[in-house]
C-alpha cells in the first residue's frame, strides 16, 4: 500500500474507533483490494459516502456506516459564492467543533484553483490577517487538509470540471504543520488516487527559515512562495512579528539557499498596505532583494479586514508600486482580487460568521431581559 493510502485510511480508521487502517481492517477482514476501493472512491472517484462505493458488498458498507466511517472529515458550515461566480468559499467544521476556511476561485480559461488552510488558527499575528488575529488553535492533519480541496473537487466535478492548482494559503502557516502538510501533498499527488500534479502546487510562508531549508532538502517539485510583505525590517517587523526572530537578511539568505539546492523560482506574495509599505522607496528596496530570473513578485491588492486597523493601497498606487518593480527588472505580477463580496480573505469568513453569532446571542439576551 502507498504511503498515501496509508495516511488516508489510518486517518479514517481512527475517526472510527480503531487505532489503524491495519486493525480496520482485521475487524471486517478486508483484503488489501477492499482498502484500494475505499481509497479510490474518495480521491479519484470523489463519491459522496459509502453508499455511492457500489463495489463494495451491500453489509460491509452497513457495517463502517454504523462505525461512523466516513469520507469527509470537514462538514460545510457556510458556503458562499460570489456576484461574479468566480469565487466560493467555505467555512468547514472539523470533528472537534474547531472551524476553518478554504476558497475555489475560477479563472477564466478554465484554471480553477483551491486555496485551503492547514491549521485552526495562526500563532504568527500579522496585523493584516484575520486568521493571525485570532491566534493559534491546533494543527490540521493531512486528511483535514486534504478535505477541504475534495470538497470543492466534488462539486467541480458535477460539471466535468477538475481542480487545475491548489494553493496552501488559507489559515495557519503551512510550514509550522510541515509532517501534515507534506503527508497532504502526497495525498493530492498521487497518481492512484486524486493525482494533482506537483508543480500545480504551492506551499506559502511567513518566512520560517529552517523549515524552508528542510523543504529545500525535500527535493520535491512543490512551489514555494514567500509572504514577504516589506522588504526591509524597520517596517517588516511592525506588520509581521516572525520578523523579529529572523530578519529579512536571514529570510533571503535561505531563498537563496533554496535556489541554489533546487533551481526553483521562488514567489513573493506582497500586500499592498496604504502608507506602510506601498512607497516608491519600498519598491526601490524591493527591487534591491530581487537578485535574479527566480524571484518573482505578485503584488497583491489588499482585502481589508473589520480587526485590523489598516487599509489598502488604491490601484493608481497598485500600479505605480509594480511599474518601479518592472523597471528595475523584477518580474512582477497585480494579482486581481476576488471574491471581496464574500470575505475571502483568509479568517474573514470565520471571523464574520463568529460575530454575526455574538450579535445573535447579545440581541437574543436583550429581547429575554426586555420580556
Amino acid at each position: 500500500m502507498s504511503g498515501a493510502r496509508e495516511v488516508w485510511i489510518d486517518e479514517k480508521a481512527r475517526c472510527a474507533g480503531y487505532e489503524s487502517g491495519e486493525a480496520l481492517a482485521s475487524a471486517h477482514q478486508l483484503k488489501p483490494y477492499r482498502i484500494e476501493q475505499l481509497y479510490r472512491a474518495a480521491t479519484r472517484e470523489l463519491v459522496d459516502d459509502l453508499d455511492g462505493v457500489t463495489t463494495l458488498p451491500k453489509e460491509l458498507r452497513s457495517a463502517l456506516a454504523a462505525e461512523k466511517f466516513r469520507f469527509d472529515s470537514v462538514d460545510p458550515v457556510v458556503i458562499q459564492r460570489s456576484n461574479d461566480g468566480q469565487t466560493t468559499k467555505g467555512l468547514f467544521r472539523l470533528h472537534d467543533g474547531n472551524e476553518v476556511e478554504a476558497v475555489l476561485m475560477e479563472h477564466h480559461g478554465g484554471r480553477n484553483t483551491v486555496c485551503i488552510s492547514s491549521q485552526a488558527g495562526c500563532a504568527y499575528a500579522c496585523t493584516f490577517c484575520s486568521t493571525g488575529q485570532a491566534g493559534f488553535t491546533r494543527n490540521l492533519s493531512a486528511v483535514e487538509i486534504f478535505d477541504q480541496a475534495r470538497y470543492f473537487a466534488k462539486q467541480l466535478a458535477r460539471d466535468g470540471r477538475k481542480i487545475t492548482n491548489v494553493v496552501y494559503m488559507g489559515m495557519g502557516e503551512p510550514l509550522a504543520n510541515m509532517d501534515n502538510v507534506m503527508a497532504s501533498v502526497a495525498l493530492l499527488n498521487d497518481p492512484h488516487g486524486f493525482g494533482l500534479g506537483h508543480r500545480h502546487i504551492t506551499i506559502s510562508t511567513v518566512g520560517l527559515v529552517d523549515k524552508i531549508d528542510l523543504f529545500a532538502q525535500a527535493q520535491t517539485q512543490v512551489n514555494l512562495a514567500i509572504s514577504l510583505h516589506a522588504p526591509t525590517d524597520a517596517t517588516r517587523s511592525k506588520i509581521m512579528p516572525v520578523n523579529r526572530k529572523w530578519s529579512t537578511a536571514d529570510l533571503m539568505a535561505a531563498v537563496e539557499r533554496y535556489i541554489r539546492k533546487t533551481n526553483r523560482k521562488v514567489f513573493f506574495e506582497y500586500v499592498m498596505l496604504a502608507g506602510v509599505n506601498d512607497s516608491d522607496e519600498h519598491a526601490r528596496d524591493l527591487a534591491r532583494l530581487m537578485k535574479g530570473p527566480l524571484y518573482h513578485v505578485n503584488v497583491i491588492p489588499y482585502n481589508s479586514t473589520p480587526d485590523a486597523a489598516l487599509r489598502g493601497s488604491d490601484e493608481q498606487r497598485i500600479w505605480a508600486f509594480a511599474k518601479i518593480l518592472e523597471q528595475h527588472g523584477v518580474a512582477v505580477t497585480v494579482r486581481t482580487p476576488m471574491g471581496r463580496d464574500i470575505a475571502a480573505a483568509c479568517g474573514q469568513l470565520r471571523a464574520q460568521v463568529e460575530r454575526n453569532s455574538i450579535a445573535a446571542k447579545h440581541a437574543a439576551a436583550a429581547a429575554t431581559r426586555a420580556s
